[in-house]
């Protein structure tokens, strides 16, 4: 990774507080650049990184080997280890990621509403970038090229600071991005990569390095965004845990709610769309109960389920209390019977995180209440809960999935790292006194 002698000096002093306010500075200087650089441009820096990640795709797995190793030398869970790694399948992914959104449409002065007023000024909504955005991940190498690409579609400066298991892989996924730019004549300072794993670093960027990021954007485990939340003084795009949950009531079809369910759960056990806990209709018979549990325990599943779960599949692990509302991110799955979508609706109110919840049912009417009432990010009907990706929604990739209300919520694609101003045209109006 190629650095400014300025950084590395304060790299090579340890002078942490000086290296973040170094690429705060040249972050903001990118940031006007980019506002102003041409769909043509920005394509090409997308593309061309695209065609570098796969060229340089043995040199990237050997870094994510490197990480790898050290991830399970650490002792790190077999679920973080499938988060951090990569294999030629994946960085294809990520490569045709980069391309689709290239694909997309430029949002930078998108025109979302005009209107002329009775005294002739004429006003438009313009859509603009938000500036510069900080984005602190752990384990997911992924999200460097994901984040970059889409806060460079979107005109924005980026400020990553990735988890230490990850940093010899994002290094090298930044080295394609940055051939990118070069090639684009864009700035590098456009996308950087926090050179340390010091911990203070994150510090720094949640104080907002002396005014120069405009927004956070946290990807990682419960501590990590809780920290975000609490200690940011910019704006956060607030994504907690993924505790999604599958409602199958008892008008789902059996075949369809079982290649659903196991999907939902077993597709990937690390993601955060993974379903965590399985709700049955109660007056579902062990015609419907047993396939699921029996389809979910063959595919390596361990179910815990409640006492009316455990009667009618004997030989299943009791759920504890606390396995409601518990993101695993396992092979792990919790199962209750509910008394229709009504409960389950309220065991989701009580357990959820606004993440993404699904119903399995044949009903409309039912499939569109629980639509309706569930206050979820994602809520889908007959799909797998593992469908919550931004690139699943035609954005290309995602920078994360927004729990929260303001701003953004639900996959973070393009669209949601801009922000709009008004543009004002008249021909001489005075307010009167």
């Amino acid at each position: 990774m190629n650095m400014t002698a300025a950084l590395q000096k304060k790299l090579n002093e340890n002078d942490i507080a000086g290296l973040m306010r170094e690429m705060g500075s040249a972050a903001r200087g990118a940031a006007a650049q980019l506002a102003l650089a041409s769909r043509e441009a920005k394509d090409i820096a997308l593309m061309t990184a695209a065609e570098e990640l796969r060229r340089h795709t043995a040199e990237i797995l050997d870094a994510n080997a490197r990480d790898i190793a050290a991830a399970e030398e650490a002792g790190r869970p077999a679920s973080y280890v499938d988060r951090l790694m990569l294999d030629p399948g994946r960085i294809e992914g990520i490569a045709k990621g980069l391309e689709m959104i290239a694909g997309l449409d430029d949002p930078i002065g998108t025109v979302l509403a005009e209107w002329i007023r009775p005294n002739g000024l004429k006003i438009q909504r313009v859509r603009v970038p938000l500036g510069v955005i900080g984005i602190i991940y752990e384990s997911r190498p992924n999200v460097t090229a994901d984040a970059g690409a889409l806060s460079l579609k979107a005109g924005n400066a980026a400020i990553l600071r990735g988890g230490s298991d990850s940093h010899s892989t994002s290094i090298a996924i930044l080295t394609c991005l940055r051939h990118g730019l070069t090639a684009a004549e864009l700035p590098l300072d456009a996308i950087q990569l926090v050179p340390t794993t010091d911990r203070d670093a994150v510090g720094h960027m949640l104080a907002g390095l002396g005014g120069a990021i405009d927004v956070i954007v946290p990807r990682g485990g419960k501590s990590l965004v809780e920290r975000v939340q609490k200690e940011a003084r910019v704006p956060v795009f607030a994504h907690l845990e993924g505790i999604c949950h599958t409602y199958v009531d008892r008008g789902a079809d059996i075949d369809m709610a079982k290649e659903i369910v196991v999907n939902a759960k077993m597709r990937r056990t690390g993601v955060c769309g993974a379903t965590e806990c399985l709700l049955i209709d109660k007056t579902a018979d062990e015609d419907l109960v047993t396939p699921l549990v029996t389809a979910l325990s063959e595919a390596g599943c361990e179910v815990r389920g409640d006492a009316n779960i455990q009667k009618l599949v004997p030989g299943i692990k009791a759920a504890e209390e606390n396995d409601w509302g518990r993101e695993f991110l396992d092979a792990i799955i919790a199962v209750k019977m509910v008394d229709g979508v009504d409960e389950a609706i309220a065991h989701i109110a009580r357990y959820g995180s606004q993440h993404t919840d699904a119903i399995i049912t044949e009903c409309i009417g039912t499939a569109e209440r629980f639509l309706a009432r569930v206050d979820s990010a994602i809520v889908v009907h007959n799909a797998s809960t593992q469908f919550a990706d931004g690139g699943e929604f035609g954005m290309g990739a995602e920078i994360g999935i927004a729990t929260g209300k303001m701003h953004a919520r639900g996959p973070v694609g393009v669209e949601q790292l801009t922000s709009f101003k008004y543009i004002v045209r008249g021909n001489g109006q005075v307010r009167p006194k």
